[in-house]
């Protein structure tokens, strides 16, 4: 399965230190428990989006893989790729970047042909300078730009974009992340993999504390000194640490994490898929990149 991680710590810029692959024994095994492609995401002051990524497997690139990269931002952006559709190079690896906002996602839907189409409805131009690649992944991410351009508040974009494919195309999961400069919006959807929202105070749950999180099969650590005395929310594909503040995000809702902090969240997309897919119906490589085991 596809690791997620999100963090905004806005209005604040801290440093934070991420190891995409941090588990010596993940790159012992190679075929399926092995990544497709490694990525972080983050903004300059200035807003101008910066993306460190590389379309190949960890144990072809262990370096890569494992090296620290330590950055600063106000949000950030981390993402492991299982592929379910795409081949294995850069167009095809997270995040995405369209219109100064970045993107990741968890989960496969089908149609793209389909897709592609509602794309170049909704710009009125062709989608070759938006869409590189051959993901579903970069799709979607592009019907939420297409109705993000047509003005409107960009949750109501996510939405409208997700609602659309979930009516129309068959979905086994479409959980996502997407960054600005200064806010982060993530889904849940429908109920297939979970997602997970933590709202860490200054200093976490005993305060004076620095970040250190990590996935349990030890795909993703980040570590932020500075998180010592400054608040931030963290949405990741799993429990990060033994926190007990952290919640799985219900199917269907919408969290955004505005400049200042504050969470609000709804149920944006209430109804299942009119087409739902399930392991069996995928193509063995995409089944196999959404098995809970596939890190």
């Amino acid at each position: 399965m596809c690791r997620l991680f999100g963090m905004s710590a806005v209005p604040r810029r801290v440093t934070a230190t991420f190891w995409l692959i941090d588990a010596p024994d993940s790159l012992a095994v190679q075929s399926r428990h092995e990544p497709d492609g490694v990525g972080l995401g983050l903004f300059e002051p200035d807003g101008t989006a910066v993306v460190h990524k590389r379309p190949v497997a960890a144990y072809q690139d262990a370096e890569f893989a494992r090296e620290a990269r330590e950055v600063s931002s106000g949000t950030f952006l981390a993402h492991v790729r299982y592929a379910s559709t795409g081949g294995l190079k850069a167009a095809n690896t997270h995040p995405f970047l369209q219109d100064g906002r970045l993107f990741a996602h968890n989960g496969v839907a089908t149609g793209l042909d389909r897709l592609r189409d509602r794309v170049g409805e909704r710009l009125g131009e062709p989608i070759d300078d938006l869409v590189a690649g051959d993901t579903d992944s970069e799709l979607v991410f592009a019907l939420i730009t297409a109705h993000a351009r047509q003005g409107g508040d960009l949750g109501r974009a996510v939405t409208d974009a997700v609602s659309w494919i979930a009516a129309n195309l068959p979905v086994y999961a479409l959980n996502l992340v997407l960054t600005t400069p200064t806010e982060l919006w993530a889904l849940r959807y429908p109920d297939t993999h979970p997602l997970y929202l933590l709202h860490r105070p200054a200093g976490g749950q005993h305060g004076h504390r620095h970040l250190e999180h990590a996935s349990a099969p030890g795909t993703v650590r980040v570590r932020s000194g500075d998180l010592a005395d400054a608040p931030a929310t963290v949405v990741a594909s799993e429990r990060m640490d033994e926190d007990p503040g952290w919640r799985v995000l219900a199917p269907g809702e919408l969290l955004h994490v505005a400049a200042d902090q504050r969470l609000t969240s709804q149920i944006a997309v209430d109804r299942a898929p009119a087409y739902p897919l399930t392991l069996a119906d995928l193509q063995p490589q995409a089944a196999a990149s959404q098995r809970p085991g596939s890190a």
